[in-house]
Order: structure tokens, then sequence, then C-alpha cells
């Protein structure tokens, strides 16, 4: 039986970026919750503020990373166009 999966057989050489980039995607994720927190629940204002700007600074490179997943699973399905 052939695979009928709408994504191509995983295995290959992008396999290790994509990962790669999930991986980051959760350090981001687990940074950005800590950042959160330490706003709500932080007593100094200036950390609170710090924190702020950190959560500002994590969800740029949140954004950048996620576009970059939809980038690479729209590559791994089959028929998908190259540019």
């Amino acid at each position: 039986m052939e695979n009928e999966s709408n994504v191509t057989r995983t295995g290959g050489d992008g396999d290790a970026a994509f990962l790669a980039l999930h991986a980051r995607r959760e350090d981001l994720e687990r940074d950005l919750s800590f950042a959160q927190q330490r706003q709500q629940f932080g007593t100094d204002p200036s950390e609170v503020a710090k924190a702020g700007e950190e959560e500002r600074a994590l969800l740029a490179d949140l954004d950048a990373v996620m576009t970059q997943i939809r980038a690479a699973e729209y590559q791994r399905m089959p028929g998908a166009r190259r540019w």
C-alpha cells in the first residue's frame, strides 16, 4: 500500500532543520511564559518593565520562527511549488 498521507515521508535532509525550528519555538514559548510570569508577579517595577521589553522581543522572534515553520511545512507537502 502506498503512502496516502498529504505530507512527504520524513528522513530527508530537511528534517533536522525542521525539528530545530520546532525546538526553537518551544524554547521561545517557554521563555515567553517566564517573562509573562515575571510581569504578573514581579514586585520590582524596573524588573516588571524589563520583562515587558523581553516579552516584546520574544514575541517578534516567535513570529519569525512560526513563519519559517509554516514555510517548511508547505515545502514538505507533495506538489508544493518551489520558488
